[in-house]
């Protein structure tokens, strides 16, 4: 279950490195991951809520229990 969210985090960090906030203005991905700019494309914005969803899941009880429903 730990490594549940991994593909996710991988697929957020590429979409992040394409981004115009990366590419274009020199940020770090971690620094555009955490923003909410019109430069970021909406999959990204996507991808990132459904990360944060995967890892709450991974304390949810309920969830632990269930297993995570992963990528």
């Amino acid at each position: 279950m730990a490594k549940s969210c991994k593909g996710l985090a991988e697929e957020l960090v590429k979409c992040l490195s394409d981004s115009i906030c990366v590419k274009d203005e020199k940020r770090s991905i971690r620094d555009c991951a955490g923003e909410k700019s019109p430069c970021i494309p909406s999959e990204c914005v996507g991808l990132r809520e459904t990360y944060f969803n995967c890892k709450r899941g991974q304390v949810d009880m309920r969830a632990r229990i269930r297993g995570n429903k992963g990528y």
